[in-house]
């Protein structure tokens, strides 16, 4: 969720209809139902890592934990900041309560696993002080195993979200130079590729400094070694960097990924002039020419299997055989949309990595990112799966 102020670009609700529960989820992998919507994602065993002498706050049990992890996990890394997000309408300055919380796309998306069962561990850096260790602490709370390396040369990240008028959003972020943005390649000498089945990366983290654009393509580059599958969010900020340097180098990781996630505005940076009249057939309601050429170009980049989010329109997917599925949207009390679009990421590849279909995931994240646009957290509102379960017996409103 991190990057422009204003009122979070992944979306109103992201779409969907229906839902299953993941309470039984079996996390190694095991594929699914070929109809049209591909294999699942997990091929291997993942989840553990050993976080090395300089991880913040880990513990016995937690390195315990990790040693013994279950199958089929997910290795995240990026920034994780502080958050103060005021309580009531206005600014800050009129404001006489806050809350102290924690967030960043990638964390999200681990928080968002985690609750559905997947193993996961996050990997990041931050600085050496009290926000440092709540950023470590509430990912841990969350099961997630965390490997935070304590920079002591800068701080961790800052974001403060208001809600100037009600319905809107503001996002300010204080990360120039932080800890989070002094990622590097050497930090993925703390985890193991080959316990994975997948890597889950963005297109915040490069956006982030030169190093930590390094070390994205290098833990992809371990991904590929490890026999690892890569998950791309492109998650275009443009406050962190302008269109045209972020359209070549978001266009380049994607093309190196297995599953690629986009909005539609995000879809059309990348693909550029690279947009193609598609001829894939689609399912459920209509997604549009539009659609089915953005997903036919971005899997023309290299991916097997992409996904477009349209906020208050639904989400819709294209895998290796070319069909196009769609989902419609939910109609929920919007309380909040930022941390949306990662909810509906996180269950989305639970699903996957489950090995259950496209139409299936499509359908979690819809219902995944509905229930998070209800709560004023950017994460603490994530579904587990009987959140799910209990959802899908709303009737779905396409809106």
């Amino acid at each position: 969720m991190s990057g422009d102020v204003g009122v979070s670009g992944d979306g109103r609700v992201p779409g969907g209809a229906g839902a299953s529960s993941a309470a039984d989820a079996d996390p190694s992998g095991a594929r699914g139902d070929a109809d049209g919507s591909g294999a699942g994602v997990g091929t291997r065993a993942g989840g553990a890592v050993e976080a090395g002498g300089e991880a913040l706050g880990s513990d016995a049990q937690g390195d315990a934990d990790a040693a013994g992890a279950r199958p089929g996990g997910v290795l995240t890394l990026g920034e994780s900041m502080a958050l103060i997000r005021g309580e009531g309408i206005g600014g800050l300055e009129h404001l006489a309560t806050a809350h102290i919380e924690t967030g960043g796309a990638e964390g999200n998306v681990a928080v968002g696993l985690a609750r559905l069962g997947v193993p996961v561990t996050w990997l990041g850096r931050v600085g050496d002080d009290a926000l440092g260790r709540r950023v470590a602490g509430d990912l841990r709370a969350e099961g997630i195993h965390v490997v935070a390396l304590a920079d002591a040369g800068a701080p961790t990240g800052l974001m403060i979200k208001t809600t100037p008028h009600a319905g809107r959003t503001e996002v300010t972020y204080y990360r120039a130079g932080s800890a989070g943005s002094r990622l590097s390649p050497s930090d993925l000498d703390a985890v193991d590729f080959t316990r994975y089945a997948l890597l889950h990366l963005t297109g915040i983290t490069p956006a982030l400094s030169p190093s930590a654009r390094e070390t994205v393509s290098a833990a992809i580059d371990r991904a590929r070694e490890a026999g690892c599958r890569v998950s791309f969010d492109v998650n275009h900020r443009s406050r962190l960097w302008p269109d045209e340097e972020a359209a070549a180098v978001l266009r380049g990781f994607v093309s190196r990924a297995d599953i690629v996630i986009a909005g539609d505005d995000e879809a059309r940076l990348v693909v550029g002039a690279l947009g193609v009249s598609g001829a894939a057939s689609s399912s459920g309601a209509d997604p549009g020419d539009d659609t089915v050429s953005l997903l036919a170009a971005l899997r023309a980049l290299g991916p097997a299997e992409a996904v477009l989010k349209h906020g208050p329109r639904g989400a819709s997917a294209s895998v290796t055989d070319g069909e196009v599925l769609h989902q419609d949207a939910f109609a929920v009390p919007v309380i909040d949309t930022v941390g949306a679009g990662d909810a509906f990421t996180a269950a989305y590849l639970a699903a996957r990595l489950e090995g259950r279909r496209v139409s299936d995931a499509l359908r979690d994240g819809a219902l995944a990112g509905a229930i998070a646009c209800t709560h004023p957290s950017d994460w603490r509102g994530f579904a587990r799966p009987a959140d799910l379960a209990a959802f899908a017996h709303a009737d779905p409103v396409r809106r």
